[in-house]
């Protein structure tokens, strides 16, 4: 099967980021009328997040407790990780292991070229062959589809409006006295800066579901394999009720990374990162339906 294009998606992903542009021009307008001595803050923020871009492989894995193998440790990993790089048409990127019992499985890395693919022990254990290779084929997606690049695009303007509403007032309250009526200025850029946060938050959650589904068809891509990734899915899915609620918790900051996210409630399951599992394969049965096809 080829990297064939979904259109629908494609218009729900297209649709999505204009509508966080559009809503970033506005903030922009906003932030320059009313809060000008921020720039210095914007621009050291803009600094460090991309900082926190370039090295991103590094900060996550060591932020996971990922240790990074060689071939001798993990010798059938490495070598399903090159051969599913090679199908991808992809520099094979670093293999790290995390010993953790949750089962799952990310990619970062800042591109192509310097990127790199984590799986717990968990999943090793809970996985057979055909299942671990389309979970790998579903991060190799991630990393050819440059999901960590957009991502980090799509988020920056939302994480500053957050840090403008949490450090507002403190930053800019004793510098802009006498600029647009002094106080009143600063709240209204506070209160702009708010509506803004949580449209984007909604926008770019929207946006890593659909990038997820778009992962999933890469892996079928890949693997020609949609009855693998389901049945990983689900195995998966099921496994995570089993962990016990203090491992879960100490993971709970990488939900966006994961294959499958670590439930966290009700407000958890609203505003994910992650489509629904039962939507995930029902999505790859249609593909094994057009494989068979």
């Amino acid at each position: 099967m080829n990297w064939q294009a979904d259109w629908g998606l494609r218009f729900r992903m297209f649709l999505t980021m204009f509508l966080l542009f559009a809503l970033y021009i506005v903030f922009a307008g906003v932030i320059a009328a009313y809060m000008g001595s921020f720039v210095v803050f914007i621009v050291l923020f803009g600094g460090m997040s991309l900082a926190q871009y370039y090295f991103s492989d590094t900060l996550t894995l060591k932020s996971m407790g990922a240790k990074t193998v060689s071939a001798d440790e993990y010798p059938e990993l490495h070598a399903s990780i090159e051969r599913l790089s090679q199908q991808a048409d992809l520099p094979k990127p670093k293999v790290a292991v995390v010993d953790s019992k949750v089962p799952n499985a990310f990619a970062t890395g800042r591109n192509q070229k310097n990127a790199a693919v984590c799986v717990t022990t968990g999943i090793m254990r809970t996985l057979d062959q055909d299942e671990l290779d389309g979970v790998l084929a579903h991060e190799l997606a991630h990393v050819k589809n440059r999901d960590m690049m957009v991502m980090t695009i799509a988020s920056f303007l939302s994480t500053i409006a957050f840090m403008i509403v949490r450090w507002g007032a403190f930053f800019g309250g004793g510098h802009n006295r006498g600029r647009q009526g002094g106080g009143g200025g600063i709240i209204v850029a506070i209160l702009v800066s708010l509506v803004v946060w949580i449209i984007s938050y909604l926008l770019i959650r929207a946006l890593s579901r659909y990038r997820e589904y778009t992962a999933d068809r890469g892996a079928v891509a890949i693997t020609g394999n949609a009855s693998a990734l389901a049945s990983a899915l689900l195995k998966i899915s099921g496994e995570m009720d089993k962990v016990p609620k203090e491992d879960m918790r100490e993971e709970a900051e990488m939900n966006a990374f994961f294959i499958i996210p670590i439930k966290s409630g009700v407000v958890g399951r609203l505003f994910s990162t992650h489509p629904p599992t039962e939507k995930r394969v029902e999505q790859l049965r249609n593909l094994e339906r057009e494989l068979a096809a």
